[in-house]
């Protein structure tokens, strides 16, 4: 079953005194982006937050936060150490200046501490492997209720798509009924209109059927019929695939309204041309619906 590339997932995963919050939202996207936001200790595993991702998705905007509570990240996250090479600069620099311009006020300590970057956060001794293999299993939690969400909205998208491609089979039964009628009647007008044309002038009477004959096949729309309704079973065939086919249906419905068009064109028939309308209308409806499928 076809899945959609909008849902939402969060879960909170606790192993060995840390909680993992993972919150992931799935938008519309022509190709797969993943967008990360995780806290400075775990910067380094970010490559790695994205491959796993990116095995389970194909198509879509993946939104995915994280958070990571421990005690471990409580208290050494909120410590911090001397910048000291950075203060020892700038103290050299003080001095410098203040013997070139022979000033008498010294230098304090408030003055030293005042200093951008005198103070930095003190890197956190965590065990980045344990904690992979902690988060990896919090992040495939989060994915799991992801992808189950994008299944119950695709499930939704392609109740709807069946239902329009029912009503587009059946105006496109109506036109397959219509067809032959509409080509007699066409084939007959066309040869009354050159009978009128000719005046009494004597005419070869095969050569004008012959003539009639090949001018009416040409408004006939019985091979556009047939690839349409080939085009609906492959997209049918497509709904019920668990594979990213959203790209091979947005392809096939260019192809259905090229046919649409084709039969449009070719038939002159009042009846016809309003059940073109309609499911050039539903196709409309259904290209919008497509553009959510993954």
């Amino acid at each position: 079953m076809i899945q959609s590339m909008t849902g939402y997932g969060r879960i909170e995963f606790v192993q060995n005194g840390r909680k993992y919050t993972v919150e992931m939202k799935s938008l519309n996207h022509r190709y797969l982006e993943i967008s990360l936001r995780v806290p400075a200790i775990l910067s380094p595993l970010e490559l790695d937050i994205k491959k796993r991702i990116g095995g389970k998705f194909s198509r879509g905007r993946i939104e995915t936060i994280i958070r990571i509570d421990s005690e471990c990240s409580s208290v050494i996250e909120n410590r911090y150490e001397l910048n000291l090479p950075l203060i020892r600069n700038y103290y050299e620099l003080l001095v410098q200046l203040r013997e070139e311009l022979k000033l008498e006020e010294e230098i304090t300590l408030s003055m030293m501490t005042g200093f951008r970057e005198a103070f930095v956060q003190k890197e956190p001794g965590l065990d980045l492997s344990a904690v992979w293999g902690e988060l990896g299993t919090a992040l495939d939690m989060a994915m799991a209720a992801l992808i189950e969400m994008r299944k119950t909205e695709g499930k939704n998208v392609c109740d709807d798509l069946l239902l329009r491609l029912g009503l587009i089979i059946k105006s496109l039964d109506s036109i397959a009924r219509s067809a032959p009628r509409v080509v007699s009647e066409y084939q007959l007008r066309l040869g009354e209109r050159v009978k009128e044309l000719v005046g009494g002038i004597a005419i070869d009477e095969l050569r004008l059927q012959q003539e009639v004959a090949i001018m009416a096949e040409k408004s006939d729309i019985s091979e556009e019929i047939v690839r349409l309704n080939s085009h609906i079973v492959q997209f049918r065939d497509l709904l019920e695939s668990s594979d990213a086919v959203g790209r091979s249906i947005d392809f096939l419905i260019q192809e259905m309204i090229r046919e649409v068009n084709t039969i449009g064109s070719k038939s002159s028939d009042a009846e016809i041309s309003r059940k073109v309308i309609d499911i050039k209308s539903e196709l409309s409806r259904v290209r919008e619906q497509v553009q959510n499928i993954e």
